[in-house]
């Protein structure tokens, strides 16, 4: 996985303003300066006849909120899933995680991006998260301080955008995105989730991806989302239901979002229990039914053809969508109610991303 981290004096001045990163990222250290010269060298030296057409979406369902302060990975270490021991080498610069309830249940689903390379040392990272839950996760994390010496702050100044290649070629070949305008990115980093989700860029508000990727069209945000039920990868409270999902259930070990080897945090006793008896009876799946999934309510129950219990309807968008399926009916046909009273039938489907060698 590779890094860009990059400021500029421009760029700087949106991010000191209220709301904005802490005035102490300001300064340039001469490691960013190496990966701005890296950066710029990869896009003059790539072939224009191989340069990879990535489609670019804005995510105005997702917020960023700064988590700055000299405390930030102890107070995070101790309500997120993963560990944040990974941000620290050099190597990892982003990662997925998820915030339980006290009984183990997802409440949000978070991507944490490292600012590494501060000259005095200064901690921080952005968290991502759905926007509708920003002032949710705002309160937590004060509940959840206390003494320690830790800043939080929305960033209205910052844009989130996910970036990917147009052919599945590219997306399986870590295709890098070729930056032309290396000074007005902050963030570059490949989606720690799966490779199929491609890249994260974070910007200021004010800059526009044509301007930074120079063989990008923008696209819509309904088409990034298809593209995520396609693919069976959840994102956010309705993909999520805060305090009804469980991790291991949502495919969190699947998405590098967990690790088992950390020590206690908020949720974790049911999770590593579940994981080491290895017992999981029901999965998010992707689905593909015969009526729009608009016309479905969410937490609908699914029947097999026997009328036996199935799982549960999550969310969707036109005849795609996501469905928590118990696995030992996961291959048959399936059917539920919609809104209107019809019968549905869904075919839950194995993701291409998923390992190929695990038990499950």
């Amino acid at each position: 996985m590779q890094r860009v981290i990059l400021f500029s004096g421009a760029f700087r001045a949106t991010l000191t303003g209220p709301g904005g990163l802490h005035a102490r990222y300001s300064r340039c250290s001469r490691r960013e300066n190496v990966c701005r010269t890296q950066l710029r060298k990869h896009s003059q030296d790539q072939p224009s006849d191989n340069t990879v057409h990535f489609r670019c979406f804005s995510l105005p369902h997702r917020t960023l909120i700064s988590v700055s302060g000299q405390d930030t990975t102890s107070l995070l270490q101790g309500i997120i899933t993963n560990d944040m021991a990974l941000l620290e080498e050099d190597a990892v610069c982003a990662m997925y995680a998820h915030i339980l309830s006290v009984q183990g249940r997802t409440l949000y689903d978070i991507i944490l991006y490292s600012l590494k390379g501060n000259p005095d040392g200064f901690n921080g990272v952005l968290l991502e998260c759905d926007s509708t839950v920003q002032d949710s996760i705002m309160q937590l994390l004060k509940v959840y301080k206390i003494r320690r010496k830790v800043n939080f702050s929305l960033c209205p100044s910052l844009s989130l955008w996910a970036l990917l290649p147009q052919n599945k070629a590219a997306v399986l070949g870590q295709s890098k995105p070729d930056v032309t305008a290396a000074d007005k990115v902050l963030v570059l980093e490949q989606d720690p989730r799966t490779e199929l989700m491609g890249w994260r860029m974070i910007t200021s508000c004010q800059n526009n991806p044509h301007e930074i990727i120079s063989a990008c069209r923008e696209g819509n945000n309904e088409e990034y989302h298809r593209h995520r039920y396609e693919i069976g990868l959840p994102e956010g409270v309705k993909d999520l239901p805060p305090g009804e999902a469980l991790p291991l259930e949502s495919n969190l070990v699947f998405m590098q979002g967990i690790s088992f080897s950390k020590g206690c945090y908020i949720g974790q006793e049911l999770t590593a229990r579940t994981h080491h008896t290895g017992v999981i009876r029901k999965r998010l799946m992707p689905v593909t039914m015969s009526a729009p999934a608009e016309t479905l309510d969410q937490g609908a129950a699914l029947e097999t053809e026997g009328c036996k219990p199935a799982g549960k309807h999550r969310a969707g968008m036109d005849l795609l969508g996501l469905s928590l399926v118990r696995l030992a009916h996961a291959k048959e046909p399936l059917k539920l109610k919609s809104s209107d009273g019809m019968t549905v039938t869904l075919q839950a489907t194995i993701p291409d991303w998923w390992p190929k060698n695990s038990k499950d």
